[in-house]
């Protein structure tokens, strides 16, 4: 893809992040703005819709969900009434002043299945994963397009995916996804910064293992950063790190090309 084309789907992504009505936080806490305001979470009322318009998000991908899918997913004991009125608080929510018997225009429905319209609602799991996708594309041939694409992915992460539903097997595919997803993004800004910022790529790698601290190239990239600054000590200590961290967790040892990174540091005298 050209520069340009890049450049223009970064501004169109962090628009609509300006301007959408509606807007979701889901990482770190679960938070709903709309039009601008954020709004109490007193005003879901029953877990239920909350549920609902998080499973929403969760399986926003999925071009119809139906609804007894949906509830065999969410309420080993649910039925059509509880949906029935766990869709009307969703879209009481969502649109507050929506006149009796039109069609709700954020939650879509065809039949007995429903969509979240991603052209209305901004969520910021998505916007993160925009962001990583062009930050992935200009990695090789535009690096500061990159750099900027993984900025906007990264400011975004406020922790975990729906912290309040770790326990639900519906919110783990995309709990898991997105930390895959920020750890990559976290370590390729890290290694794009490496020589021109060494201290900032070692503290980018330094939140990757705080995602997750068996992240073997995170200690990669932070063992290179401390080269660069010219601390062999520190390089050498964190090779120690990720070394007992994988022997703990997974009786492994480190991996071939993290190794070899330790034999040209014991070779700097």
């Amino acid at each position: 893809m050209t520069q340009e084309a890049l450049t223009q789907q970064l501004e169109s992504h962090k628009t609509f992040g300006l301007e959408a009505p509606i807007k979701f936080q889901t990482m770190g806490q679960f938070a709903l703005w709309r039009d601008g305001e954020k709004v109490n979470t007193k005003d879901w009322g029953r877990d239920k819709t909350l549920q609902l318009i998080q499973y929403f998000i969760s399986y926003r991908h999925k071009h119809a969900l139906h609804k007894e899918h949906i509830m065999d997913h969410l309420w080993e004991e649910g039925d059509d009434r509880d949906f029935k009125v766990a869709l009307h608080g969703v879209n009481k929510v969502l649109e507050p002043n929506r006149a009796s018997r039109t069609d709700a225009i954020y939650v879509q429905r065809q039949g007995v299945t429903y969509q979240l319209n991603l052209d209305l609602v901004w969520i910021d799991v998505q916007a993160l994963e925009n962001f990583i996708i062009i930050g992935n594309e200009a990695l090789s041939e535009h690096p500061k397009i990159a750099q900027e694409a993984y900025k906007q992915a990264i400011e975004l992460y406020q922790g975990e995916y729906l912290p309040n539903r770790i326990f639900e097997d519906w919110s783990s595919e995309e709990r898991e996804k997105t930390q895959v997803l920020i750890l990559g993004a976290l370590v390729n800004m890290a290694e794009l910064l490496v020589k021109e910022n060494p201290m900032e790529s070692v503290r980018l790698a330094q939140q990757a293992i705080g995602i997750d601290k068996t992240w073997e190239d995170a200690y990669r990239i932070q063992m290179e950063a401390y080269i660069v600054k010219g601390n062999r000590p520190q390089a050498l200590k964190t090779y120690q790190k990720c070394a007992d961290i994988l022997d703990e967790e997974y009786g492994i040892p480190p991996l071939p090309a993290t190794k070899a990174l330790l034999k040209e540091i014991e070779t700097l005298a």
